[in-house]
């Protein structure tokens, strides 16, 4: 499987049965979204830097991207897709909505997105994403996790690799992603020194023991 990141909360998965990509968004984050294809495609929720469903392409495949936007399990094209209900804030959803965690079954490997997530997963959310191989994890607070809850997240699921996203970063527009936490601030509170990739290429026989952060550099 390869993993590249679109930027934002967004990646593309391309395993031998099919392609994802998770949250697309619109060029009001401050950057454009990359031109892009997918068998299918997933929102956490229904704001507009996660849910640009229309800038997906098809592929060989399909005519068209297999939307998820629920929780739920989910079958496509030999791509499993499990959806969890969460919620965007601390409030049980009463201030931004609700959220949902998608984990892909690809290449014998489980991927899990958090969304946006905005609170610490309880025993039973936990249990029911159950084992992750690959964790994408938001980490620039405000409208998510904070990197230091990100932390305790990421040691809360187990993966055998995490890699960061929902940060800022020069080019995100400073008036609505000012006061989010950079990807630096993510990485001191984990306390690891990470140099970007262009992309991640991962099979089951070489994923880590222990936990390792991986930064991929936006396409």
């Amino acid at each position: 499987m390869i993993i590249t990141y679109n930027g934002h909360s967004s990646f593309k998965l391309k395993g031998k049965d099919g392609s994802v990509v998770t949250d697309p968004f619109s060029s009001s984050i401050g950057f454009d979204f990359p031109k892009t294809s997918a068998d299918i495609v997933t929102t956490s929720h229904d704001h507009e830097d996660h849910n640009q469903v229309g800038k997906v392409g098809k592929t060989a495949r399909r005519d068209q991207p297999f939307v998820i936007n629920a929780p739920g399990e989910y079958e496509v094209g030999g791509i499993s897709v499990f959806g969890v209900k969460t919620s965007h804030d601390q409030s049980e959803g009463e201030d931004r909505g609700t959220n949902i965690i998608f984990t892909f079954l690809l290449d014998e490997m489980r991927v899990c997105h958090l969304g946006d997530l905005g609170h610490e997963l309880s025993p039973e959310q936990i249990k029911k994403i159950g084992s992750v191989d690959v964790l994408l994890c938001p980490v620039g607070g405000v409208f998510t996790i904070d990197p230091k809850l990100a932390v305790k997240t990421i040691k809360s699921l187990e993966p055998s690799i995490v890699i960061p996203m929902h940060y800022k970063t020069p080019a995100h527009d400073e008036k609505t992603f000012g006061e989010v936490s950079t990807l630096e601030e993510f990485l001191k509170e984990y306390g690891v020194e990470v140099e970007a990739e262009e992309k991640l290429n991962m099979d089951r026989s070489r994923l880590p023991e222990e936990t390792e952060v991986v930064v991929l550099r936006r396409g």
